[in-house]
This record gives C-alpha cells, sequence and structure tokens, in this order.
C-alpha cells in the first residue's frame, strides 16, 4: 500500500536534474518527433541506450514500433526545440531545419550528442514502454552545455 500521490511521486522524481531529448523516427505518414527526459545509455558492449515513451501519447505505437530512431541530446541554445516537441496536436517539421539520416530517420544539428538507433527491445513499463535502442551511430559536440530540466524547470548550468 502506497502513502503517496501520484503529484508527490512526480516532483520527488523531479528532484532528479535530467537532460532533455527529442527522439525522432519516420512514421507511416512522414516524420515524428517527442521530447523526452527519460533517456539512459544502458550499456557499452553491445552499445544499447534506452528511452521511455509514455503509453497515452498519440505518437506511442509509431516509436515502439519504429525501426530506426534518433535520439538527439540537445544543448542549453535548444529550449524552442524541446518545446516545440513537448506539443501534441502540431507539426513542428514544418517550422524547423533538418535532414533525413542514414536510414531516412530526421536529425536536427547543433546537439550535444546524437544516437542513430536500431530497435533492440520493447518492454512494458508501467504507463510507459522501455524502448532500447542499438546504436548505430553517434555524433557529439563536447562544447555547449546542455539543456537541463528539474523541478518542471529549465535552469542553467553554471
Amino acid at each position: 500500500m502506497t502513502h503517496f500521490t501520484a503529484r508527490d511521486l512526480r516532483d520527488a522524481c523531479g528532484a532528479f536534474a535530467t537532460g532533455v531529448t527529442v527522439v525522432t523516427t519516420l512514421g507511416p505518414d512522414g516524420p515524428l518527433g517527442m521530447t523526452a527526459n527519460s533517456f539512459s545509455s544502458l550499456s557499452i558492449d553491445p552499445p544499447l541506450v534506452m528511452w521511455a515513451p509514455a503509453t497515452r501519447s498519440a505518437r506511442f505505437g509509431a516509436f515502439t514500433q519504429a525501426g530506426h530512431f534518433t535520439i538527439h541530446i540537445l544543448n542549453a541554445e535548444q529550449l524552442e526545440l524541446a518545446a516545440a516537441f513537448a506539443r501534441s496536436g502540431c507539426d513542428p517539421f514544418a517550422d524547423m531545419d533538418w535532414t533525413h539520416g542514414p536510414t531516412g530517420v530526421p536529425e536536427f544539428s547543433g546537439c550535444a550528442a546524437m544516437f542513430r538507433c536500431t530497435r533492440h527491445a520493447v518492454h512494458p513499463g508501467g504507463d510507459h514502454a522501455i524502448v532500447v535502442g542499438r546504436v548505430d551511430s553517434l555524433e557529439h559536440d563536447p562544447t555547449p552545455h546542455p539543456l537541463v530540466f528539474h523541478a518542471g524547470l529549465y535552469p542553467r548550468l553554471a
């Protein structure tokens, strides 16, 4: 029996500062993107990363079934990109500069890091799914400060 509310859990988890990502794929009707802070490295050998889309998302099926996806770790100057893909019911690709990656998946330049992945596994995770991707290739720019999410805000690192 739990002695806390869903809001209590959300607030407590919000005490953990995370980076911010935009995950992209190519759906049956074109490019799709989703902002996510549920990202983590999982394994070096083999090279695996994971993220967790919410089951209530209209894009859930497309992302859990996608054979390829790209995870973009955003830099501190890309808050607008994060906000655009956090909203549902709009097409941010129409207003953003992007290119097709090697497998056709949309990519954004200027990110702190980018992981091009092939779906390795999908596991149930309560009201989310845990999507594991095998990293096929990556790009990394160590110079920008990352975009950080903490307690519902986007604070700047000192």
